[in-house]
């Protein structure tokens, strides 16, 4: 190949591979292309395998895309050596005799690998590199040099491009993070002035996905659903203190009062985006009936708007199994047979079948975020869920630390992680990444204070030391968020390996003290 060939052949390549990125993100993507083209140029003898290897801020290198390799989720591989030892990224590129097993198998033998790599560098700062394998006899010629560094140079434009889709993506959820949150803030607002209990806005918004999981509803329908679903009150906030903290029962016209909460929402959430409107719905319609006998308007059948109607459901269930000062709780069995009996009256009937189905998720919820202190002595006897295939980390009775509702707890950050791994592997982008993160997060607080609440009451002598960890847990979580916005592409691995290892070490080692409660 001499300059000229060069030239042409740089530019067919960044074209090829502009052409490919303007579709995509996907990096994987882009290797494949970038082998495709390359196995024109027969002097340059590659192997058919390579990676995309990026710094994360502690200056520890990841794998975020490979072409003939294993992903990083799949493989033990560590790219620590050599190159990959030293934060600083070279500036040209380099040959390199490493020694690892390229397929990250536990005990087998290292092997030598010669790898071409060729660094990453945006605005002046190193990334990483992008490693392409050669014969280990191979010595560079000038012309391959010269080539391989302009090759680096427009690999770094394509990565820098991904980066900043996958960037402003974030920034996207953001902006509808921060609405969402100041409409939420509504809706908890409304709960502190009602006899409620903060965790019923969680317990009736995790009862609605199940049933609208379960009806097979549409998955940005049910994420509207999960924002507006704890506005269902809001218009509460403009009831008088005299009727809505009234213990006992209301008189009509007190009644008649409660009543105008629907309209005094519908007041307040005044706006034409699609998620105000989801939760005017809802805050306007929850108390409609299917028969056409509820309040406020008397709407009837699929009149009223369908996430009301799933949130109807869902609010009534927890309402009637919650103790409250004018009322004692129904048992679980009492409360999903009324529900089954109003099915064509009260609520459709599409809905209660789907609320039945979704029994085993709503009974797991009704534990996770309970009102009362977690008894170390107790036995749950939930019905099984669904085994999930293909679980990246699976729950292990090992794992069981001998209290059952921390062991459920335990299973459902395990799902959440696997939630995680499968948004990573099926390369939803760092927008859902970020959702996924933060849902986590919200989750592990509550875990973390239902035990802490647990561990104090029952005056346990290891809490200092299991608050400390916890903490720190939430402190991790939010810098991976962070990271998010500057390397969406290299924070996701990051994370997933983090979570990995700390939840099972902390159950085994942390978690395992806890057997102590159940024999004091």
């Amino acid at each position: 190949m001499n300059k000229e060939e060069e030239l042409r052949a740089i530019s067919k390549l960044v074209f090829e591979l502009t052409v490919a990125s303007s579709l995509t993100s996907d990096l994987d993507v882009l290797l494949e292309r970038l082998f495709s083209v390359l196995r024109d140029f027969h002097d340059l003898p590659l192997e058919p395998r390579g990676a995309v290897v990026l710094l994360n801020p502690r200056g520890r290198y990841f794998q975020v895309a490979q072409f003939g390799m294993e992903p990083v989720w799949k493989s033990h591989l560590r790219w620590e050596s050599g190159a990959f030892a030293s934060a600083e990224v070279a500036r040209d590129c380099r040959l390199e005799t490493l020694s690892f097993d390229i397929d990250g198998r536990e005990g087998a033998q290292a092997a030598p690998q010669r790898l071409f790599l060729l660094p990453l560098v945006i605005d002046s700062q190193g990334i990483g590199y992008t490693a392409l394998f050669v014969p280990l006899e191979y010595e560079i010629t000038p012309i391959h040099y010269d080539f391989m560094n302009d090759l680096a140079r427009a690999l770094s434009g394509l990565v820098n491009r991904a980066l900043t889709n996958e960037t402003l993506r974030i920034r996207e959820l953001e902006l509808e993070d921060a609405r969402a949150d100041a409409i939420r803030s509504l809706g908890v607002a409304s709960e502190y002035r009602d006899n409620e209990t903060g965790w019923h806005i969680m317990r009736m918004t995790n009862f609605a996905q199940a049933i609208a999981k379960a009806m097979g509803l549409a998955a940005d329908q049910r994420e509207l659903l999960y924002i507006a679903a704890p506005m269902h009150d809001v218009g509460k906030i403009g009831i008088a203190d005299a009727v809505l903290l009234k213990p006992g029962k209301l008189t009509n016209d007190e009644f008649d009062i409660m009543k105008t909460h629907t309209d005094i929402g519908v007041t307040i959430l005044t706006g034409n985006d699609s998620l105000i409107a989801a939760a005017r719905d809802i805050a306007g319609s929850h108390h409609e009936r299917w028969d056409g006998t509820g309040y406020p308007q008397g709407l009837s059948g699929e009149q009223i708007p369908i996430l009301a109607r799933i949130c109807s459901v869902a609010d009534v269930f927890d309402a009637l199994t919650s103790t409250r000062p004018y009322k004692k709780a129904w048992t679980v069995e009492e409360a999903e047979a009324w529900i089954l009996s109003e099915s064509g009256t009260y609520f459709d009937p599409v809905i209660v079948e789907a609320f039945k189905a979704a029994m085993p998720e709503i009974l797991r919820v009704r534990e996770l975020y309970r009102d009362d202190i977690i008894d170390p002595k107790q036995v749950l006897k939930l019905p099984p869920l669904p085994e999930r295939e293909n679980a990246w980390i699976p729950w292990e009775e090992s794992l069981s630390v001998g209290i059952d509702i921390i062991d459920e707890h335990h299973r459902y950050l395990f799902d959440l992680i696997n939630d995680l791994h499968e948004v990573v592997v099926n390369k939803r982008g760092a927008r859902e990444v970020a959702r996924v993160i933060k849902a986590l997060d919200a989750y592990a607080k509550v875990h973390f204070r239902s035990e802490e609440q647990m561990m104090a009451h029952y005056d346990y002598q290891g809490m200092r030391q299991q608050e400390h960890q916890h903490y720190a847990f939430e402190a991790k979580i939010r810098e991976f968020y962070e990271e998010l916005h500057a390397n969406p592409l290299v924070a996701q691995f990051d994370v997933l390996s983090y979570l990995r290892d700390w939840l099972v070490k902390h159950i085994l080692v942390e978690d395992a003290k806890l057997r102590a409660l159940v024999n004091a």
